[in-house]
């Protein structure tokens, strides 16, 4: 009786059943058993299953165990409704696992590209902290004083010179002679007025121990001033016009400084890429070579404000020139009395300094920085400049005479019996194993025609074209001379000069017709670094189409002074990349070869005016102190009047205004 109300009160299950209910992989149809059959379960196995807790959902039981001797895995857990079972995902072909390679194996990060979205964030980063903010703290200062205060001092330089000039002609009556006078002191101390911040840029290089042309103008206007004084009680006329155009250039020069670094940080603050070029020392045949590379902000910023060394020699030309002012000062107050004295030490200072002097070593710069700020480029300050002078090598890649787009595929020529698509991916191949720069144009068309890509073995670089196994045929790939000296079986009647030949072996396959379109950027780049002096081109080109007859065709350029040097010395050449760590000399923020090239050829120019500068105006200033001395001595001192040495100082403005412009003729 007891075993009848258990059999009512449990529903019936099989061990299919449970199998199918417990299992993963295993699923068993179910099995439709008439109502009359009932299962009977032994007595053993019905106590077994009493022992063991059972969670009772609706229709369904759920064992926790299950008997190994019933094929059930161990250890399975209780499936609830608030926890489904999770069951595995089938396996998908797009499915990719996280890890290309085993966990276990180290796998080096992967270089950066060369300009992701990432760096170019880093790269704005930069230049929003660096040369952004230095340019809007110098747009604060602005330049429109400084451009009034040369308006104004120009005006009093005219004044002072017309006074001048008719008191040497006579013009000025004997009673208003004392005004005359009197009006140019006051235009003097204008013009110092207006230069007051140049006089105290000389003071303050004076607290530095430093000595500078600032330096010396402020002495020079301390000694006018005691002269003029003097000129006051003897009725004489002081030497204002000089001194007026001193304090003009020295206006000017401040002004090109400032529009100088302006021009440079705004170049910078609106780059999108950036482009370093630095020296490498024993490039070539001893000579340091100009290698290009990522550039980095830092550099620009630590240099861009760096004084050039001429400027030491101006400094201590300025002090010499001071103490030999003062010394024939103190010869004449000796010989013809103070007065005399003081005239002639006020007139040594100006005569020693002619007025361009000021401007010999901003102004190159300057008009230098007008041209590549519409290129794109800057120079890392004066270490830039002295960094990129000299005997050096510049080399010049296939992507700088010919960039993307300006090589084309004219047509294709087949020969033979070997099919078009084999022809294709031979050339290909070669192409690709020699790391040439026309292989894209070739496995474009590769793989336009769904071409096979083929393996390479025994691969060998020629003059003017390559050799290799293809397929286990020999393969000749280059221009048509370079097939016909390997001993090539060419039809006649072939007259194509941009065109690359494919021969296997020893017979003519293919012909490539290749169209080279001249680029008006490369051509003007290619023709500045070929005429600047003591820089010597290399063509490093790894397409043996390019030879020096070749470029000389297609841009008109004379080539004498670039040479082209054997494949395996080439290639070792391009292998050497621009050292990070080393100091930038300039940077580039635009694409092509006419920016690197007017940045170094420029460069090249502004320290020849700037040396050419110093040594003229330093040449005029010994001579205007010889004078000064002959005239002390023999007691000349009628001869010192303010228009001949007005006259003196216009004399040496024309080579010194003519000598700074050479920049703006590269």
């Amino acid at each position: 009786m007891d075993e009848q109300n258990l059999q009512e009160q449990e529903q019936e299950f099989n061990l299919e059943d449970i199998i199918r209910e417990f299992s993963d992989e295993t699923q068993v149809p179910p099995q439709e058993e008439p109502e009359e059959d009932v299962k009977q379960y032994d007595k053993e196995a019905i106590k077994q299953e009493q022992a063991a807790p059972a969670a009772v959902t609706g229709d369904t039981i759920r064992l926790e165990k299950i008997p190994e001797a019933q094929g059930v895995v161990r250890n399975a857990q209780p499936i609830t409704e608030e926890e489904p079972e999770e069951r595995a995902e089938p396996y998908s072909e797009q499915w990719e696992p996280e890890y290309e390679q085993p966990i276990a194996e180290y796998v080096p990060p992967q270089p950066i590209a060369f300009r992701p979205r990432s760096r170019l964030r880093e790269l704005k980063r930069k230049l929003v902290a660096g040369p952004e903010k230095q340019y809007y703290a110098l747009s604060e200062k602005g330049l429109g004083k400084l451009q009034l205060a040369i308006l104004l001092s120009l005006v009093m330089v005219l004044l002072s010179a017309g006074g001048a000039m008719m008191n040497a002609l006579g013009a000025v009556p004997e009673d208003r002679l004392r005004l005359m006078v009197f009006g140019q002191f006051w235009v003097m101390l204008v013009s110092a007025l207006l230069g007051s911040f140049q006089l105290l840029a000389g003071a303050t290089d004076l607290l530095k121990k430093k000595f500078s042309l600032n330096t010396l103008l402020l002495f020079t206007f301390l000694l006018c001033c005691a002269d003029g004084i003097v000129c006051l009680g003897q009725l004489r006329v002081p030497c204002c016009a000089a001194f007026s155009l001193q304090v003009t250039m020295s206006l000017w020069s401040a002004y090109q400084q400032r529009n100088t670094k302006l021009g440079q940080l705004d170049t910078m603050r609106k780059a999108v890429r950036l482009d370093s070029i630095s020296a490498a020392e024993d490039y070539f045949e001893e000579k340091k070579g100009f290698l290009r590379g990522e550039g980095q902000v830092e550099h620009f910023m630590d240099s861009y404000e760096s004084r050039p060394k001429l400027e030491k020699v101006l400094s201590v030309y300025t002090l010499v020139a001071l103490c030999v002012s003062v010394a024939i000062g103190v010869a004449g107050g000796v010989l013809h009395g103070v007065s005399a004295g003081l005239q002639v030490a006020s007139v040594a200072c100006l005569a020693a300094m002619p007025a361009s002097m000021f401007v010999t070593l901003s102004r190159p710069m300057a008009v230098l920085e007008k041209q590549l700020h519409s290129l794109g480029a800057v120079l890392c300050g004066w270490k830039g400049v002295e960094g990129l002078g000299g005997k050096a090598v510049f080399p010049v890649e296939h992507s700088d005479l010919f960039p993307a787009g300006t090589v084309q595929l004219n047509g294709v020529k087949f020969f033979g019996a070997r099919q078009p698509d084999m022809i294709i991916a031979y050339a290909a191949a070669l192409m690709e194993a020699d790391g040439n720069s026309l292989e894209p144009i070739f496995t474009q068309l590769l793989d336009s025609r769904n071409g096979r890509h083929y393996p390479v073995e025994n691969f060998r670089g020629y003059e003017g074209g390559i050799g290799a196994e293809v397929n286990g045929e020999p393969v000749l790939v280059g221009t048509l001379s370079f097939l016909k000296d390997m001993g090539t079986d060419l039809p006649e009647g072939i007259r194509v000069s941009q065109a690359v030949c494919l021969a296997v072996d020893g017979e003519l396959c293919g012909l490539f017709a290749l169209s080279y379109e001249k680029d008006r950027g490369a051509a003007v780049g290619l023709a500045t670094l070929l005429g600047s002096r003591r820089l010597n081109t290399v063509l490093v080109a790894e397409d043996f189409m390019l030879t020096p007859d070749f470029v000389r065709a297609t841009f008109g350029s004379n080539t004498r002074r670039m040479s082209y040097l054997d494949r395996a010395l080439r290639e070792q050449l391009r292998a050497q990349k621009a050292d990070p760590e080393v100091q930038a000399l300039a940077m580039v923020t635009k694409e092509g070869l006419a920016p690197i090239a007017y940045a170094v050829s420029g460069a090249r120019c502004v320290k020849s005016a700037a040396t050419a500068g110093v040594v003229v105006h330093m040449t005029g200033g010994i001579m205007g102190l010889l004078m000064m001395l002959a005239l002390a001595v023999l007691g000349a001192t009628w001869l010192l009047t303010p228009a001949n040495l007005f006259l003196y100082e216009l004399v040496w403005l024309i080579p010194g205004l003519l000598i700074t412009h050479w920049p703006r003729t590269i």
